[in-house]
């Protein structure tokens, strides 16, 4: 049976709670394999595993209960190794790249950072801001309503506008949040979003970085800012050398 492998951390992490489950239905007890100075975080993996509610959650519970004692390299939803020897032999042989991620990350945990434009509210501000804009609307309202190429170009005007704000508000949200954290990852563009970044910050300057948070929504209203997180540092466990054949463990972090 195929290993699943939830993270990974120091071989001297604290014992995991008794009794542990977590993919699968009914779910599969979590157990621990070591190598070295390592440990892997793992159960059995349940035939025909989706990304389903029940089990995205489980995977989540299982790093949130590891990262409470200490730090972990959290994997992506889904790691599967053939089997058991197969997750020590990776362990091994990257065992200086898993040692320095997890001391590059201890005490320190993810928050992720998206942001939106609220339409009315960045309408405004772009007409505010947009003399142009603000010309050729006034001469299509006395026009009573203005030809359709003059509706047209105002709402080309318009758009690119909003666009150029789009790329302004993106960098200075990351601008004001980067100084609080001890690094900064940009995760893919994504229909609706303008900013989509992760933040990895100390546990105990967390409230800086919050706080920063709330100048940013109260410097910019026309911005919805949504944070998830605390999180465990998914966006920073950085892949090393390549694997084994036939391995995932050790693929880059998952998705928020």
């Amino acid at each position: 049976m195929s290993t699943y492998v939830y993270g990974i951390t120091a071989r001297s992490h604290p014992s995991l709670p008794a009794g542990m489950t977590g993919v699968g239905e009914p779910p599969l007890p979590v157990r621990v394999l070591t190598a070295g100075e390592l440990a892997a975080v793992v159960s059995d993996a349940p035939e025909g595993l989706r990304p389903k509610r029940r089990d995205l959650l489980a995977h989540q519970n299982v790093l949130a209960e590891t990262g409470a004692g200490g730090c972990v390299l959290p994997m992506r939803f889904g790691n599967l190794a053939p089997d058991d020897d197969t997750v020590t032999q990776v362990l091994a042989e990257r065992a200086d790249h898993y040692l320095e991620r997890l001391r590059e990350l201890d005490g320190k945990v993810e928050y992720n950072v998206k942001a939106t434009h609220v339409e009315e509210a960045v309408l405004h501000l772009v007409m505010a801001e947009n003399a142009d804009a603000r010309a050729l609307a006034e001469a299509n309202r006395r026009a009573g309503g203005g030809s359709y190429d003059d509706k047209l170009r105002l709402g080309e005007l318009v758009a690119a506008a909003v666009k150029g704000k789009e790329t302004e508000d993106a960098t200075a949200v990351q601008d004001a949040l980067t100084p609080t954290a001890a690094a900064v990852r940009v995760g893919p563009e994504s229909t609706g979003w303008l900013l989509n970044v992760s933040f990895l910050v100390a546990r105990d300057t967390a409230e800086d970085f919050l706080a920063a948070v709330e100048q940013v929504r109260k410097s910019h209203p026309h911005l919805d800012l949504r944070v998830n997180g605390p999180l465990p540092p998914y966006s920073f466990v950085e892949p090393g050398p390549a694997e084994p054949a036939g391995s995932t463990v050790g693929a880059d972090a998952g998705a928020h």
